[in-house]
């Protein structure tokens, strides 16, 4: 007869044994792992490779970073761009893709992104002083301290716009500073898998610890778009907005998308469908553009282009990207 405490060994060492089988793949399945979101982030379950249907990375494009179709186009005027196939799940062309880049307001995905999924959009905003204290350069949408509006049309002010106010006023309205809003967007990057990220604040005004990579905000923006709240507003040219100012006087505003391919100042690129996207500017960053497409063959793109020189490079290049590999 075996003692307790033996047996309590015994078992320990078998449940280890077993465990290491399981990670290891050594037990003749072929082990892979799914990641899940819950209550607390991460989770990792495993299953066969052959019947798992909901490996994460299962609908994304997947590189491993090598520079693609470079020497095609005048890659040199931007830092790094990319272009994905939502479709067939490939990478088109690539160009620096996990190299450190200043996002500027294409940050502002990401805090949309945070908002529809945590924010009752209907619930209304008083807007702080803080809030719209931006300099007289700043992109904004003309809010005023004690104006009172929806996250819903905070979100057309946030990506129409592209509005640094409306982001100010969304992080505070949800989480009371921009510090505690920045938390939840560093988690939802990470979920997203964006891994080599890391936000400050909410709406892209530089700071050196604010930073992504165009890999990862192809993943931030693809993600984004599966709400299809996001999706329309990202590819709305103009949106009328109606709410209260501190005195309880209606306010009407029109705001319209700062996409250039939206209000037909570019060129399509050929056989393209420019859909809409995201863009965004400062000293640091350059000129930065996440865009949305569909090709001939009904396949969406995303493509974008960080650090370009001027903004007529900006989209020239995004143009011979797409007319190059987008078909």
């Amino acid at each position: 007869m075996i003692c307790t405490n033996k047996l309590k060994k015994v078992l320990i060492f078998l449940l280890i044994a077993v465990f290491a089988v399981s990670i290891s793949g050594c037990s003749g399945d072929n082990v892979t792992y799914d990641i899940y979101e819950n209550s607390k982030g991460y989770k990792l379950i495993s299953g066969n490779e052959s019947t798992n249907n909901n490996l994460f990375a299962k609908d994304l494009c997947v590189t491993d970073g090598s520079n693609i179709g470079m020497e095609q186009v005048e890659s040199q005027v931007a830092g790094s761009a990319v272009l994905a196939n939502r479709n067939t799940k490939e990478i088109k062309y690539s160009q620096n893709v996990f190299d450190k880049m200043f996002p500027a307001s294409t940050t502002k995905i990401l805090t949309a992104m945070v908002c529809v999924k945590y924010a009752n959009l209907d619930d209304t905003v008083t807007v702080s002083q803080n809030a719209c204290n931006q300099t007289s350069d700043s992109s904004v949408c003309g809010l005023k301290p004690g104006d009172r509006i929806t996250y819903r049309d905070l979100l057309y002010g946030l990506l129409l716009r592209s509005g640094n106010d409306a982001a100010i006023a969304i992080a505070e309205g949800m989480s009371g500073s921009v510090e505690e809003f920045a938390k939840m967007m560093n988690k939802e990057a990470n979920l997203a898998g964006a891994t080599h990220s890391h936000f400050v604040n909410a709406n892209g005004l530089h700071n050196d610890d604010h930073y992504t990579t165009v890999y990862d905000m192809y993943l931030m923006f693809d993600k984004a778009l599966d709400y299809k709240l996001l999706h329309d507003i990202v590819t709305t040219t103009s949106q009328d907005v109606a709410y209260t100012d501190a005195n309880g006087n209606p306010v009407q505003q029109k705001w319209y998308n700062t996409n250039l391919y939206l209000t037909n100042q570019v060129r399509q690129p050929q056989g393209i469908t420019v859909l809409g996207g995201k863009t965004g500017t400062t000293n640091p960053a350059g000129y930065c553009l996440v865009l949305l497409s569909r090709n001939s063959n009904n396949e969406e793109l995303i493509s974008i282009v960080f650090n370009a020189d001027c903004r007529q490079n900006l989209y020239y290049l995004m143009n011979q990207i797409l007319d190059t590999f987008g078909s």
